[in-house]
């Protein structure tokens, strides 16, 4: 038997098992997203959890549930601030 081959079977069996433990529940990869996004001082966003494929605005920045749903973000316009009255000048 060439040695090789028991290797590939050990390298492919944890590469396996590494895989089924990397699905994370969507709110659990929701909350790391929204932190890391905070950290970064983005505002005016929000994170939506979507069945994967759906049509949606905003950008997919992850996948979760095993693949069968998708975080979109989505730019928040920023509220609208009053614009201060013009002064009149004496004339």
């Amino acid at each position: 038997m060439k040695p090789w081959i028991p290797i590939a079977v050990v390298c492919c069996a944890s590469l396996c098992a590494s895989a089924q433990t990397a699905i994370k529940p969507c709110e659990d990869l929701k909350a790391e997203i929204a932190k890391k996004l905070d950290a970064k001082g983005v505002t005016n966003y929000t994170l939506t959890i979507v069945d994967k494929g759906k049509d949606s605005d905003g950008k997919t920045v992850g996948s979760c549930d095993g693949g069968t749903k998708s975080i979109v973000y989505q730019r928040a316009a920023p509220a609208s601030e009053p614009k201060p009255a013009q002064e009149q000048k004496p004339r």
